[in-house]
């Protein structure tokens, strides 16, 4: 199998595995329990906490809450503010957001919140102009993703946390969960208040993710209970998943090798724009500006779900958008908000590129596409 869907999950990396096996076994103490077992569970989540905090670049481990999925920390980081500020009520956000805060924000409007819905231009970028005109004294909430997940394009968040900071005294959420582990990250010395991660993405576990809470930013609990998670989040903590995320974490900071991911997504883009004169990409076409992972191409004229049909037979795993709406026909959302003609729309494929890829695989692919473009159109 040649697996070229990292964007929408990731194996669990062996370092990972073995890290969290003790926590599987043997060390199954509550880490809220006083005696030394449970003691040593804390340790291991607190550790956890630290890995994490380094990788994102926060001031402070007390910043770091875990959660159970970045769809979990977008809910919370959006309808937190909103519940700690009733008076608030205006959210602006863009058109291109993940599900979980796209329909998150869709639901808020119909039960009396007043959504802004930044448009992006036919790149997937936005105009800084618009948000600036969108900003008003009521404004309580800024959602902004930082990397796309379906095109790769990357929005520049210390731009738009700055415009957010001098227009307005709104609160500022980054959706992370797409960039952790691809692009350098440091929250100490950005704008962004709330920022959510999920460790699937960065090869920890499923079932676990964070939510990044600056200091002095005020968010009621979103579970009630026992208290834990500093009160934030009440619920025994999943010590398992999170030590997986924390082993995760510092293993994407001690990697040295996103050159070499780039350079197989480059070239995979290159030779797939070249080959067929049907593809066009979807997304900016200055790479500086997409994850260095990411290549969402259509191909004009044919189904993007017959596309991926035949590399699944042929044992390669790709993607037509969000594995998130995979079930759903209809245009991706995401395509749909960069004007891409429907029938070009149609026809996408995202792939998706990680540590484990190889060379070799790439030439398969490619081979592999050629013949199933050829057979389809």
């Amino acid at each position: 199998m040649i697996y070229l869907d990292n964007n929408a999950t990731t194996r669990v990396a062996p370092e990972v595995f073995e890290a969290m096996q003790p926590f599987l076994k043997d060390c199954y103490g509550n880490p809220s329990s006083a005696h030394s077992f449970g003691r040593r569970m804390r340790s291991a989540t607190e550790q956890a906490r630290e890995q994490v905090a380094e990788l994102l670049g926060a001031e402070d481990t007390s910043e770091i809450a875990f959660t159970s999925c970045g769809s979990e920390s977008d809910n919370w980081a959006i309808g937190g503010i909103l519940e700690q500020n009733p008076t608030r009520r205006h959210i602006i956000t863009t058109r291109v957001e993940h599900e979980a805060v796209r329909n998150l924000c869709e639901h808020l409007a119909e039960i009396g919140c007043e959504v802004t819905w930044l448009e992006v231009d036919q790149d997937g970028e936005l105009d800084l102009d618009d948000l600036r005109k969108a900003l008003r004294r009521d404004t309580g909430l800024v959602s902004v993703m930082l990397a796309n997940n379906e095109t790769g394009v990357l929005f520049p968040i210390e731009e738009i946390g700055r415009v957010v900071r001098e227009n307005s005294d709104a609160v500022f959420h980054v959706d992370g969960v797409q960039a952790v582990g691809k692009i350098p990250i440091n929250l100490r010395r950005s704008p962004v208040d709330l920022f959510a991660v999920s460790g699937h993405k960065l090869h920890a576990p499923k079932g676990v993710g964070a939510l990044y809470i600056r200091r002095g930013v005020k968010l009621p609990p979103f579970i009630i209970g026992g208290g834990q998670e500093q009160g934030r989040r009440s619920g025994t903590e999943a010590v398992p998943n999170i030590v997986g995320l924390g082993s995760a974490c510092h293993l994407a900071n001690q990697f040295t090798e996103h050159k070499e991911i780039r350079a197989l997504r480059d070239r995979l883009e290159d030779e797939i724009l070249a080959r067929f004169a049907n593809a066009r990409l979807n997304g900016v076409a200055d790479r500086a500006q997409r994850l260095p992972n990411t290549s969402n191409i259509s191909f004009v004229g044919l189904e993007g779900p017959d596309i991926l049909a035949r590399l699944d037979d042929a044992g390669v795993c790709v993607s037509t958008g969000s594995a998130c709406n995979s079930e759903s026909s209809e245009v991706s959302a995401v395509l749909r908000a960069m004007k891409v003609p429907h029938q070009t729309a149609r026809g996408s494929i995202r792939f998706s590129l990680g540590r484990y890829n190889t060379g070799t695989e790439i030439d398969h692919t490619l081979t592999v596409l050629s013949e199933i473009i050829g057979e389809l159109s």
